[in-house]
């Protein structure tokens, strides 16, 4: 677990924990790791969970499918980043959505009402872990709410660009990469695959993007 402590410090949820802290806290929490295989499921729709998990090494997606089987990606979560803690935090009775491993991950688990409830020793980072765990839900809706303006786009074409744009600006810069395959930005984009790489072939053609697998450049 050692060689994670410094991935740890670099996360919202960590911030402002001291290194030296870091192994208590752990303990405190009841911390939990584990290793998932790319496309193994973490969490599937239906299930109740009481814990949230944080990625050490990998990405995980989270995704909806409906009853014919067709994916819609809400979102994904890669090394310091969290997923599903909304759920858990709300004590969700049925989660509404799936988690699987887009990649080979090492998955860290913190049981919510361990991080709601102070331990018998006071621990002094209880506090300060929940206003940043309260920070990382808030900026998780606001990603959300972006997702909302990426696919109210009416074409593919309008979907593609609003959030290629969203991502060079994020990079701040026109070279940026994305954390999806084709089949995994359709799905996040809620379009057909086929459609979306036709969109990307006419837009390198008209000299708007350049691309190779998940490395993208606007022109």
């Amino acid at each position: 677990m050692e060689q994670y402590y410094e991935i740890l410090k670099k996360t919202e949820l960590f911030s402002g924990i001291a290194e030296a802290e870091v192994p208590l806290l752990l303990a405190c929490l009841s911390a939990k790791t584990a290793h998932y295989r790319k496309g193994a499921a973490v969490f599937m729709s239906g299930d109740a969970i009481t814990g949230f998990g944080l990625v050490l090494s990998g990405q995980v997606q989270i995704y909806q499918e409906d009853y014919f089987g067709n994916r819609s990606i809400l979102g994904h979560a890669g090394p310091g980043e969290l997923f599903g803690e909304s759920f858990a935090c709300a004590e969700t009775k049925e989660l509404p959505v799936s988690v699987a491993a887009s990649a080979e991950s090492e998955l860290l688990f913190i049981d919510c009402r361990r991080l709601a409830s102070p331990c018998a020793n006071a621990c002094s980072f209880h506090s300060r872990l929940i206003r940043n765990l309260m920070n990382t839900i808030a900026k998780k809706n606001i990603a959300l709410t972006r997702k909302i303006e990426f696919t109210s786009g009416r074409t593919t074409r309008e979907k593609l660009l609003a959030y290629l744009s969203s991502e060079a600006l994020k990079a701040k810069s026109s070279r940026f990469f994305i954390p999806f395959d084709r089949q995994g930005l359709a799905d996040y984009l809620s379009v057909d695959r086929s459609a979306l790489s036709s969109e990307l072939g006419k837009l390198r053609n008209e000299g708007v993007l350049n691309f190779r697998k998940n490395s993208f450049e606007l022109m």
